[in-house]
């Protein structure tokens, strides 16, 4: 009965109030994720990068120099990870009306990308065990380890090239549903979109690393302008219901 109580009251929420709860979970998947950014940096291990530097040994150092961190940041990584979940949930529910199969389609490629994230975020933290004093290490020598740990480091950002290219899907299409809408500015997708597309880029590391930091501006473009909008604005809940009551229709789409 609790279920159905709580199903029945999130069904009760409006459209203005429910995107601005979308802006919310937006801005907090931004803080945590910039704020693991900051804490990553002091290490020498940033986010969003094709590789970490070859020198296996100085690598290790500034990694154990900098253990608590590189703990903090990972943990803030996961958490923004888990709201951008809750950013595609929230997003499938506001787009449904636009149109259900791409919605649909948009929230597989967002879960996909955040997915591989939290996958990848294993191979991350996993050089702090290799580099750790377990007795079982014993059988490798120091550069054996060093260089162990500096490969899953690489495995780390290999995969969050992969994940970005599922971001990059799920932007485009996002665009593609907020110019269809008639509750949201048409511009507002137009920008995503084309952060979208940057990000799909990395479907070729090399030249998306030599584009990476005007990639990083066109995301920042795109994304939060879109997570300004619906935390002040919201959505225009009148047209919102008008695309509902027509999706919803026998003689719709």
């Amino acid at each position: 009965m609790s279920t159905a109580v709580t199903t029945a009251r999130m069904a009760d929420v409006s459209p203005r109030s429910r995107a601005r709860i979308t802006g919310v979970v937006y801005l907090l998947f931004f803080l945590t994720a910039i704020l693991g950014e900051v804490f990553l940096r002091q290490t020498g291990l940033s986010g969003i990068q094709s590789g970490v530097s070859g020198d296996a040994a100085a690598t290790a150092n500034n990694l154990l120099a900098h253990e608590a961190s590189f703990r903090v940041g990972w943990a803030l990584g996961l958490i923004s990870t888990a709201c951008y979940v809750a950013v595609v949930g929230l997003f499938y529910r506001s787009f449904k009306p636009v149109s259900r199969s791409l919605a649909l389609l948009a929230a597989f490629f967002g879960l996909m990308g955040c997915a591989i994230t939290a996958f990848g975020s294993l191979f991350q933290l996993a050089p702090l065990i290799v580099l750790g004093s377990s007795p079982y290490l014993s059988a490798f020598n120091v550069e054996q380890v060093q260089a162990l740990a500096l490969l899953l480091l690489n495995l780390h950002a290999q995969v969050g090239n992969i994940a970005l290219v599922f971001f990059g899907l799920f932007q485009l299409l996002i665009g593609y549903l907020i110019v269809r809408s008639t509750f949201l500015p048409r511009v507002l997708g137009a920008l995503i979109a084309l952060a979208g597309v940057g990000w799909l880029t990395f479907l070729w590391p090399p030249l998306a690393n030599s584009l990476l930091t005007y990639l990083e501006v066109l995301g920042f473009l795109g994304e939060v302008p879109l997570m300004l909008w619906l935390l002040v604005m919201g959505v225009n809940a009148q047209r919102w219901k008008e695309q509902d009551n027509t999706a919803g229709a026998p003689a719709g789409k």
